[in-house]
């Protein structure tokens, strides 16, 4: 048996108590995705199914969002647009790999978990095992409960009837703009947020509904291809 340093020990305990509190807080954040998907037009299993295959808070909320403004003619601007936001995550693959680790399965299932809170309580730490605990930690607890808490909103959705009396119909782009807002820490992104705001209001009279979103979309694509560029030259 292998004796771990008490300091190695006690910053694998942190990493635990970060991912207990920021997966049971996000993990209950998923009972407004299961109400709003069944505000949208999903049923309660189509809204169960989201969330267990996709599992990306941001890019579920724009897909329902996009679906809720134009019923099922927008679903492939839905599709596209949580794509694109989704796209982030693959970036966090780069910079969680090498806390993941070697191995086919292994990396299969940690790609499933590599989400905005997976990456931030990992990368967070100094150790690389809490690192790992971290990791896995805050990835499985927001998996876990984000899908119970998706049926359990889903459920009460379904049996409100008529959530637009509640005005939950009307409730995506606030919980969208929630999962923004923390975000905006900086001059740049506020900027880029301006101008993707900007382009979508101007484009919403004038095209589909879930159109707007992809444009706004692309900008944030654009600016950020554009950093990119900055930090190589």
């Amino acid at each position: 048996m292998v004796d771990v340093p008490l300091d190695e020990t006690a910053a694998r305990k942190e990493a635990l108590k970060a991912s207990v509190a920021v997966g049971l807080a996000v993990a209950a954040y998923g009972v407004s995705f299961g109400a709003l998907a069944v505000a949208s037009g999903l049923t309660v299993w189509q809204a169960c199914v989201l969330s267990l295959v996709m599992f990306s808070g941001g890019s579920q909320f724009a897909l329902i969002g996009v679906i809720a403004a134009g019923g099922v003619a927008a679903g492939p601007a839905a599709i596209a647009g949580a794509t694109l936001l989704g796209l982030r995550n693959g970036l966090y693959a780069i910079r969680v790999s090498p806390i993941v680790g070697p191995g086919f399965a292994k990396r299969v299932v940690a790609g499933h978990l590599t989400i905005d809170e997976s990456t931030a309580v990992a990368t967070a730490q100094a150790v690389p095992s809490a690192q790992r605990v971290g990791f896995w930690a805050t990835g499985i607890i927001i998996y876990v409960g984000w899908n119970l808490m998706t049926l359990a909103g889903a459920l009460l959705g379904n049996l409100l009837g008529d959530v637009s009396a509640f005005g939950l119909d009307a409730a995506a782009a606030a919980a969208f703009l929630g999962l923004l807002w923390p975000r905006l820490k900086s001059l740049q992104p506020v900027a880029v947020a301006v101008g993707a705001a900007v382009v979508a209001v101007v484009l919403i009279p004038m095209v589909p509904p879930g159109v707007p979103v992809l444009a706004a979309a692309l900008v944030g694509v654009v600016a950020g291809l554009a950093a990119a560029r900055r930090d190589r030259a």
